[in-house]
């Protein structure tokens, strides 16, 4: 009858540990949230890119994959290197594993902790010396042997979740983590972004350089030319000094390119993780088309709100709501609980018997009282640190619309500038073959040809920084606008979880 008894004491006990778990389901003391209304304007501030009409729906440059954005071979093998061996992306892909790491720390406070214990002693107890044992000489009495056996399975201190307090900080880990894998997709963009410009950098300070030498072999025969035209007594001393003057003037920039280029394959190799084959080194001159011509026109400023560190800043915001809640539930009493149940017994044998079972149940409650302000002051820092969260995420995505808006800028007017550079150079090209010319048949002096050299060669490096401006403004334009995630447009975007997933689900 008692075990009867004490197995219904059990059940009871049970069921009322399961009731309370189920109601720990049922309270969540974090604010609701509510994503933050867009900041910026809906279009973009009177820039109509490319002059085309508005993209059809459903057109986003973050779904063209980088291996269809550049259409070089040499940039998409740089590209894909750098991703393979890039330490920033590397520290990037740990951060993820570390806050996965974190949040299934956090989740495990959810559960008890259950372990088992075995113990088994064994003594001898020897006889006593002068007893009426020895004397009588009743051997079988002078020592004895004992034996226990026991074993027990529990959890200590499991914490029942009543308030939400561990349900909130798992959930503030959650979009932590959520933070941190947009963070790595930022840099996984920018990272694509700065292997492309670098790469474009090296090829037009290398086609500087070729033209540098080119202007100096020119140079050289010019001087040639005035130093002959000297020797017959037709060109004058001043004459000499001047194309001597052009010779080292252009020996200066080649000494300059120089070091450039050394310095642009060095950054280019840092940015890479690795030292690129001399084959993936860009020729001494921009390629005729590195990146595609276009990105679909009209896009609407509303893709910004999917950019990974737009992103980023809205989780990190999401979090501060449960972590508010998290300071709200320790104002309110902490429910533990202790159980265990084994089995002990003298012997080796019976130890599973009914007869030899015990269990035992020790719930505990910690009301809080008095703590100094503690409690008080955390939460404060919870609601702090959420206004400055949704200050930052508003920054970010005005940081964001300003730069798209600067890249739509230049996007708009740099294929007018190349044009009307390029109808610059040719034109000083003829100016110069006439003032040469002229120069040859002794009607102009050498300085106005001199002139005429230096304002060609000035106007074929502009052409080569604009050509190199306008490939770099693509690729701003098309990391900006969130591009880059995919290695290619086949392939779907695995979109991240909701942002209010982790902060409203029990």
């Amino acid at each position: 009858m008692r075990h009867r008894r004490s197995s219904r004491t059990l059940a009871l006990g049970c069921v009322t540990a399961a009731l309370m778990v189920t109601l720990a389901g049922c309270v969540n003391l974090a604010p609701k949230y509510e994503s933050p209304a867009p900041v910026i304007p809906g279009v973009w501030p009177g820039v109509d890119i490319y002059g085309a009409p508005p993209a059809k729906p459903g057109a986003d440059v973050s779904m063209l994959g980088w291996r269809d954005f550049f259409v070089d071979d040499q940039l998409r093998e740089v590209v894909s290197t750098a991703l393979s061996h890039n330490r920033d992306l590397a520290v990037a892909t740990l951060n993820i594993a570390a806050a996965r790491a974190q949040v299934a720390d956090i989740n495990a406070d959810l559960f008890p902790s259950i372990s088992s214990n075995t113990s088994a002693t064994f003594s001898r107890t020897g006889r006593v010396a002068g007893s009426d044992d020895t004397a009588s000489g009743n051997l079988a009495n002078q020592s004895a042997i004992s034996e226990s056996l026991s074993t027990e399975i529990g959890f200590s201190s499991y914490e029942l979740d009543i308030f939400g307090r561990i349900r909130n900080q798992r959930a503030a880990a959650v979009q932590s983590l959520l933070a941190t894998t947009a963070d790595r997709r930022a840099v996984r963009i920018s990272l694509i972004g700065e292997v492309a410009a670098s790469w474009l950098t090296l090829g037009a300070d290398k086609a500087l350089l070729a033209l540098a030498r080119n202007t100096l072999t020119n140079r050289l025969a010019s001087l040639r030319l005035v130093n002959a035209r000297h020797d017959y007594g037709i060109a004058s001393g001043s004459d000499v000094a001047n194309a001597r003057s052009a010779v080292e003037a252009v020996r200066v920039d080649i000494a300059s390119l120089v070091a450039r280029v050394a310095r642009d394959e060095n950054a280019l190799n840092l940015v890479a993780g690795t030292t690129l084959a001399p084959a993936l080194l860009p020729e001494a001159r921009l390629p005729e088309q590195a990146v595609i011509e276009r990105l679909p026109a009209g896009v609407p400023s509303e893709v910004l709100l999917d950019r990974p560190d737009v992103l980023a800043a809205e989780y990190r915001l999401a979090g501060d709501y449960a972590s508010i809640g998290a300071a709200r539930a320790a104002f309110f009493p902490r429910i533990s609980l202790t159980a265990a149940t084994g089995w002990a017994t003298r012997g080796l044998t019976g130890l599973f018997a009914d007869n030899n079972r015990s269990w035992g149940v020790t719930p505990q409650i910690n009301v809080p009282i008095f703590d100094g302000g503690a409690r008080a002051a955390q939460l404060a820092i919870a609601r702090i640190q959420r206004e400055i969260d949704a200050q930052t995420y508003e920054q970010t995505l005005r940081t964001a619309f300003r730069e798209v808006a600067d890249a739509l800028a230049l996007r708009a007017t740099i294929d007018d500038q190349i044009a009307a550079q390029t109808a610059l150079v040719a034109a000083n090209r003829r100016s110069y073959r006439l003032s040469k010319a002229r120069y040859r048949a002794g009607i102009d002096s050498y300085l106005d040809t001199l002139i005429e050299q230096r304002t060609l060669y000035t106007s074929q490096q502009s052409a080569i920084q604009r050509r190199l401006a306008r490939e770099i403004n693509l690729v701003t334009l098309y990391k900006t606008l969130g591009g880059g995630d995919l290695a290619s447009s086949s392939r779907a975007a695995r979109p991240l979880a909701p942002l209010t997933e982790a902060v409203s689900t029990p």
